[in-house]
């Protein structure tokens, strides 16, 4: 008789790390633990967070399926390192960049173009197994076109500079206990100014009946086509999307996609779910 088999699948961002674990004639486990990522943490947090917080609740697998940011390809040998050493019976081990994934999930082995927008935004060409080209997103501060931070930038400039009613400006400093001072001190003197704008997001979608910001969601999006995807010269090809901002704003997505030539296809709020449907369960 067959042994069972076992597969393991993990999306992971610096902040967490989704994890579903397939077992035919069961429905997906889901895990969660800290984020993993080889680029900013060293072999040793990364083999603890494993062992401490994953492997208990796992056991052994025959196949590890690993998608992360800062999987960069001089990183995917380290990573694949580690997981064998946090699961010596997989028979498989395989760790790749998290676009590889958000291109999993939303195309399958079909051909298309890839992105994630969330925080940040990134894109790929992808072929049905690997990323042939890759438009730089170059962060928010020169790039990233699309994500919740530059959306939550464009937002205050804005508001701030009077292109948007005074009532908002209003409603925000309510909703943030803040001064227009207070906003340019977090912005420019506090950490992490990019997640700080990318949480503007809940207020932005709970205002978009409000003259002036929806067709600025919607100018963000065109701008994400217009910056990074036409690079690709692939306007027949579907465009698939994961992320909070594809997700929460998927109809304006849709309609700046429309407005540039190019058609949507899956969007899906986080690639692990889109990861789980496109697994392919053989050997089993």
């Amino acid at each position: 008789m067959r042994k069972q088999m076992k597969i393991l699948i993990a999306d992971s961002g610096s902040t967490k790390t989704d994890w579903a674990i397939l077992e035919q004639g069961y429905d997906p486990k889901f895990v969660e633990t800290q984020g993993m990522n080889p680029y900013h943490q060293d072999r040793e947090t990364l083999e603890t967070i494993l062992l401490h917080e994953l492997v208990p609740q796992v056991g052994d697998v025959d196949r590890v399926l690993f998608y992360g940011s800062g999987v960069r390809p001089e990183l995917e040998p380290l990573m694949v390192e580690i997981l064998r050493s946090a699961f010596p019976m997989s028979k498989v081990v395989q760790a790749h960049s998290d676009l590889l994934g958000a291109a999993v999930a939303v195309c399958g082995q079909n051909q298309g173009i890839a992105c994630i927008l969330g925080t940040g935004a990134n894109s790929g060409l992808y072929d049905g197994c690997r990323i042939l080209q890759n438009t730089p997103p170059l962060g928010y501060i020169l790039g990233d076109e699309g994500s919740g931070a530059v959306l939550g930038t464009r937002f205050l400039n804005a508001l701030l500079k009077g292109f948007l009613p005074d009532s908002l400006r209003e409603l925000l400093f309510a909703h943030l206990q803040m001064t227009e001072a207070d906003v340019i001190d977090r912005v420019y003197r506090k950490p992490l100014a990019n997640r700080w704008l990318a949480s503007l997001s809940p207020f932005i979608h709970a205002h978009l009946d409000v003259l002036g910001v929806r067709s600025l969601v919607i100018e963000n999006f065109r701008d994400f086509f217009r910056r990074n995807l036409v690079q690709y010269e692939h306007r027949d090809w579907t465009v698939g999307a994961v992320g909070s901002m594809a997700w929460f704003y998927r109809a304006e997505l849709v309609e700046a996609a429309r407005l540039e030539g190019f058609t949507m296809g899956r969007i899906e709020r986080s690639p692990i779910d889109g990861l789980v449907k496109n697994c392919v369960l053989s050997d089993m």
